[in-house]
């Protein structure tokens, strides 16, 4: 995920909760969500 831009993180995160993809994922994208500190820029809660 080091490779994704900020931008493109988003967008991921955006359309796995959209395709209801799997728990463990979207956990992981939300991980390197916060890890960046890019959870201002979501309303998530990371």
């Amino acid at each position: 995920m080091y490779r994704l831009s900020d931008k493109l993180l988003l967008d991921a995160y955006r359309k796995a909760i959209e395709l209801n993809l799997e728990a463990d994922f979207i956990s992981l994208i939300k991980k390197e969500i916060s890890r960046r500190n890019l959870g201002h820029k979501m309303k998530i809660t990371c």
